[in-house]
């Protein structure tokens, strides 16, 4: 019984110090005065030069990373003005449609010549920009220019009549005996197709994949980095895709289509080669040899 009752008593006490323990306020720690006092240092600002420093490794870092999503056969000036698209989501989806595409069915034209247009002259070089729509679909036909066929693949109907219209609009041009456009290329003439890839005998099989997001910004660029530049839109979808070009600062010339559809309506007779030829002269810039085929 005694120890029950001291048992009971050192319980009561435990209990008594715990509830004193409970209420009682801890005094938190005051910080040292030293600390209060201590002012904060400012990182001093950046100077120009850094600054300058910073942007330009910026800039590098992200050219490095878009020079790996860079195409094959792009030619070097147009790659440094247009580079930002090739990182862009569009183009990166673009480009896997078409790496597919090749996996499942024949493409053309063949990777190393989707971007002959860019091969054959510096960006900066251009002088007149003729808009074309798809690619030909036949086997050796596209080439990476619009409207041109390799050789010795006849010329097709379009480019016939492109043909007869020079035969009466530019003194002494004979027809070359071939498509391949590469010599005009070569003086300034891009020739620029709205798509560039296509699946083998399925004409615009290609269409609203990417392509004329990435065409309709070469388009912008030179529309706003250069002057003095010769826009020959043939046909309402050439001319939808140049909408937006400057005439003030550009000539634009318009007409239908050379198909043989419509070249009777309003193709023949536009004398668009030798217009383009007398508004280069004007602005001191050497005519293009239409016969230079």
């Amino acid at each position: 019984m005694v120890l029950v009752k001291a048992a009971v008593r050192h319980v009561s006490k435990l209990r008594s110090v715990t509830r004193a323990f409970c209420h009682t306020q801890i005094t938190p720690v005051k910080k040292a005065k030293d600390d209060e006092e201590t002012p904060k240092v400012a990182s001093p600002p950046l100077s120009p030069e850094q600054l300058d420093r910073i942007q330009r490794n910026k800039a590098a870092a992200l050219q490095k990373l878009a020079a790996r999503h860079v195409p094959e056969g792009f030619g070097e000036s147009w790659k440094q003005e247009l580079l930002a698209e090739f990182t862009k989501p569009y183009f990166k989806k673009l480009t896997s449609f078409v790496s597919e595409e090749r996996k499942r069915c024949t493409v053309y034209p063949p990777p190393h010549q989707v971007f002959t247009w860019t091969q054959m002259c510096d960006i900066r070089d251009v002088k007149v920009i003729i808009l074309g729509q798809d690619p030909y679909h036949g086997p050796n036909q596209a080439h990476g220019l619009c409207f041109s066929v390799q050789k010795p693949v006849p010329p097709p109907p379009s480019l016939e009549n492109m043909f007869k219209e020079l035969q009466t609009d530019i003194d002494g041009f004979v027809h070359p005996g071939h498509g391949d456009l590469t010599g005009w290329a070569k003086q300034g003439v891009l020739l620029l197709n709205a798509v560039l890839t296509v699946r083998a005998h399925n004409a615009n099989s290609h269409k609203d994949r990417g392509w004329e997001q990435f065409t309709d910004s070469v388009v912008s660029w030179l529309n706003k980095n250069l002057d003095g530049l010769v826009f020959m839109l043939w046909g309402a979808y050439a001319q939808k895709k140049g909408i937006n070009i400057d005439r003030k600062r550009h000539l634009v010339l318009q007409t239908v289509h050379p198909s043989p559809l419509s070249a009777h309506r309003g193709f023949f007779g536009c004398c668009h080669f030798s217009k383009t030829n007398l508004y280069l002269e004007k602005l001191g810039k050497n005519a293009i040899d239409w016969k230079a085929l």
